[in-house]
């Protein structure tokens, strides 16, 4: 399996990874395999500044020319970023989906369960499973 899945990372059963800043804000995108999955793509939006989401509420689209699909956020928060290149470029986040391809940073509210969600290796361990 070529997928890259960066160990710094926490990911979530519906291909979105998480990365935790030291400040504490939590920035997300979706994951090699998901960008992979859908091929080139073609149109992304992303949820507004100032949006509240709650865990697992689809709050952003990636669409190819195969499928669209929705994002969904992992945890609760408010969104304080999002990336705006991404509605001009939307390649971004097959050429770099950990890095420019990611979609936006919350504000998480009261304690985050960023422990909750999958390390790589349980991220690489589903794929795993889920590809049988």
């Amino acid at each position: 399996m070529s997928d890259n899945i960066p160990s710094d990372l926490k990911y979530t059963k519906s291909h979105e990874w998480v990365r935790q800043a030291q400040n504490g804000t939590i920035e997300i995108g979706i994951t090699d395999h998901a960008q992979s999955a859908l091929g080139d793509l073609v149109f992304v939006e992303v949820p507004d500044v100032g949006r509240a989401l709650s865990a697992g509420e689809a709050c952003a689209v990636v669409e190819s020319v195969k499928a669209a699909s929705d994002v969904y956020s992992p945890l609760a928060g408010k969104v304080i970023a999002n990336n705006g290149a991404l509605a001009s470029k939307p390649e971004l986040l097959n050429e770099d989906p950990y890095g420019a391809g990611w979609l936006f940073r919350l504000e998480t509210t009261g304690s985050a369960a960023v422990s909750s969600l999958m390390s790589a290796g349980a991220y690489q361990t589903f794929l795993a499973e889920e590809e049988k």
